[in-house]
């Protein structure tokens, strides 16, 4: 399977904006972004997106591992 790609820069997809993006558009989507074309959408600011995937970490949210676990199944990384 390919690796994911930002559907606006193209740029190739790290764990966490592969889930920030499920997060915050939906889990079901398959509009994913970088952080930098996510938070254009979203009329925030990078870091704002980061503090928000740290938030979601500390809060113990298993999504960043189980996506990171998806990703070695595919052999992505």
């Amino acid at each position: 399977m390919a690796r994911k790609k930002c559907c606006m820069c193209e740029k190739y997809l790290q764990v966490d904006e592969r889930v920030i993006s499920k997060k915050l558009i939906g889990a079901d989507t398959n509009k994913l972004f970088c952080i930098e074309c996510l938070a254009e959408y979203l009329g925030c600011t990078a870091n704002d997106l980061k503090v928000k995937i740290q938030d979601l970490k500390d809060q113990g949210c298993r999504c960043f591992i189980e996506e990171a676990a998806i990703m070695l199944e595919e052999n992505m990384w």
